[in-house]
């Protein structure tokens, strides 16, 4: 099946084209590079991985319930409108909702891969070209894995948010080399790594706990491969320079808190806009929730010396500036840590598996 024939709303014209700008940048230097950049390039080789075969797509997945978690995390959960839904409209809702989630990751991640690719062309530096090269083919990846989800396990697909495209816009449009990182790497990337961990944790289905477990593994390097590269450019930017990048990044930041709402959702669902984001607001989960999805992205905002009153007094305001004392390697090496964790505990099983099976088959043999 098609994915037009999935999604929620028509989505016209099949390709969309967003003019870049900027040089391809060619280098003859072919020996030198950073350690620790060249170092994150071996890992990202080492890491490489088929999603037809680490991922168990055996597994089922109720539509209705793709995630296991409580109703309470729905915005609209208790309000008059929950209360005259039925059962089976109830489902529909959990399944609409996850089916946003989903889609908003697989534009996402077709975002992240066509930045990388671009990064590839236009950063000046042999050792960040590696790198980006290796990032392209793991959001490639992400895009097979969060795509095929969709289709085959709930079905159902949303158009890209025009929050999200738009700094997808933005970030591809800009000619500096640096911005697709900064779109990309800290805000977009940043944000999904966040989301994926707050769903990953949650979730008590096994698929898409493995789904966002591995995914997660990959987006750790990408995000630390931003700010290895923007920690040291942006140490000789001057002061209107930096103070661009900051304007940037506060802009892009608004644009992320207004997408996680989830408009298209509830307008589905008869829900005015006004509404909606009432609830969201009120909602106690969305003010966790929100205060999570930043978790990544402010620690590395601080991380890359983007860090002036301005900046921090839009985190205050956003509630979001606790965030700034994260150990963002610990958390990298925390996610993992999990994915290793997670395929240890699989194989161990399917090892156990394979060895009871050989013992009824010896047993068997030696009753007759």
């Amino acid at each position: 099946m098609s994915t037009h024939d999935l999604y929620t709303t028509p989505v016209e014209p099949s390709t969309a084209t967003v003019p870049m700008a900027g040089d391809t940048r060619f280098t003859w230097e072919y020996d030198d590079g950073r350690e620790k950049l060249l170092a994150l390039y071996q890992k990202g080789k080492d890491r490489q991985w088929d999603s037809t075969t680490r991922i168990d797509w055996d597994l089922e997945v109720d539509p209705h319930d793709v995630l296991g978690v409580p109703d309470q995390s729905l915005a609209i959960y208790g309000s008059p409108y929950w209360e005259k839904m039925d059962e089976r409209e109830r489902g529909e809702l959990r399944r609409h909702s996850s089916s946003w989630q989903f889609s908003q990751f697989v534009h996402g991640e077709q975002g992240a891969m066509l930045t990388a690719a671009r990064i590839v062309e236009a950063v000046p530096d042999l050792d960040s070209k590696f790198y980006s090269a290796t990032q392209t083919m793991d959001e490639a990846r992400h895009v097979e894995i969060f795509s095929r989800f969709l289709q085959e396990k709930i079905g159902l697909v949303y158009p890209i948010n025009t929050k999200l495209q738009d700094l997808l816009n933005e970030t591809l449009g800009d000619s500096r080399w640096d911005m697709p990182y900064l779109g990309m790497q800290v805000l977009i990337e940043g944000l999904a790594l966040a989301a994926f961990g707050v769903m990953r944790d949650m979730t008590t289905k096994p698929l898409p706990k493995q789904i966002l477990t591995y995914v997660m593994q990959d987006e750790a390097r990408h995000v630390a491969f931003g700010r290895l590269a923007l920690r040291d450019y942006y140490r000789q930017l001057s002061a209107p320079e930096l103070k661009e990048r900051e304007e940037f990044v506060i802009q892009g930041c608004y644009l992320m808190r207004d997408r996680i709402r989830g408009r298209e959702i509830w307008t589905n669902f008869g829900v005015p806009v006004a509404e909606v984001d009432e609830m969201v607001k009120n909602s106690p989960y969305m003010r966790m929730f929100q205060s999570l999805l930043f978790s990544r992205i402010v620690p590395c905002v601080k991380d890359i010396g983007l860090w002036s009153p301005r900046i921090q007094a839009t985190f205050e305001e956003m509630g979001v500036l606790e965030a700034s004392r994260s150990d963002l390697d610990a958390l990298m090496r925390n996610d993992e840590e999990l994915a290793d964790k997670l395929d240890a505990e699989r194989f161990a099983a399917e090892e156990a598996d394979r060895k009871a099976e050989v013992d009824a088959v010896i047993e068997s043999e030696a009753a007759r």
